[in-house]
């Protein structure tokens, strides 16, 4: 990718050193803090589910954020120089993943609300809980917020076999998927859903969220795909191999040698690289239909 001198985001909160500092980046705009929506804005976004065809009410799914308490985060130490590099790359992809649902959400008279990404170090207290870097990325839908320690970049490269900048994007832009399902309605309704449901449900029903944000993240793809001299050859490819290389199935082999069915929450490497193309080659939301597709 060609991302060097494009616009950063100012929706970064950066925790990873002492005191839970903002990350300067030169946009000439001031960092956000975050907030919830209004009510009118709620009702506005989710009118976009009905304009299109997306039922808010039924369609189910989100991760569950966690599920920590400590409400502490660690004090770390300087970034490196690579680290810093990093997270400017995060800044940017996070401007084109806001430029791309802004452009999507006003084509049907909304306004897209943007997430603020805190990036941290270690450990980090969320309106979700506490988690700890083992945690993974993740979005909480309680304060609109992404959360990355970027030393899970370095393990997508070197243990999971997944390098590449277009990789790092894609995990990024999942998260963000999320988002749109917590502005569309279908988290809240997840979470409801999944009080009454066995653990074997939950997870059935989780697989089809996890894809939808897979098929959301395609659409980013698709769209920067079309800015000249921003995606290069090889880039998508970089993305396909990453949301194969991170399914419910390949992981389980490699950590415990077989793998369960009924445990998997994310889907199958062959779903998650197909249903991130859906949303690549069709740039549609509707495609993005997980929950009534009959071939996951």
């Amino acid at each position: 990718m060609r991302w060097k001198g494009r616009r950063g985001s100012s929706n970064i909160e950066d925790r990873r050193r002492s005191g839970g500092t903002r990350m300067r980046i030169p946009t000439g705009r001031r960092v956000r803090t975050g907030g919830g929506l209004s009510l009118t804005g709620l009702i506005v976004v989710a009118g976009i589910a009905w304009m299109l065809g997306i039922n808010p009410l039924t369609l189910l799914g989100q991760l569950d954020g966690g599920g920590y308490s400590d409400p502490s985060y660690q004090t770390q130490a300087p970034q490196s120089a690579a680290n810093e590099e990093t997270a400017q790359f995060v800044s940017v992809i996070l401007a084109d993943t806001e430029n791309t649902w802004s452009g999507i959400f006003k084509t049907h008279g909304a306004d897209y609300p943007e997430p603020t990404l805190v990036l941290f170090s270690g450990s980090v207290s969320s309106a979700c809980g506490y988690a700890s870097a083992a945690t993974g990325p993740f979005y909480c839908s309680a304060d609109n917020k992404l959360y990355i320690d970027l030393s899970f970049y370095r393990e997508l490269a070197n243990q999971l076999n997944a390098p590449g900048d277009f990789a790092q994007a894609y995990v990024l832009a999942h998260e963000v998927g999320h988002h749109i399902q917590n502005v569309l309605g279908v988290l809240p309704e997840f979470h409801k859903a999944r009080r009454t449901m066995s653990k074997a449900e939950g997870n059935a029903l989780s697989v089809r969220v996890e894809l939808q944000a897979d098929c959301y993240a395609g659409i980013w793809a698709h769209y920067a795909a079309r800015q000249r001299g921003f995606v290069e050859d090889g880039d998508i490819e970089e993305a396909l191999n990453a949301a194969s290389r991170i399914g419910d199935d390949t992981l389980q082999r490699q950590t415990q040698g077989y793998v369960v069915p009924d445990s998997f929450n994310h889907g199958t490497s062959e779903q998650r690289a197909r249903w991130f193309r859906t949303g690549f080659q069709s740039g549609d939301l509707q495609a993005c239909d997980t929950f009534n597709a009959a071939r996951l």
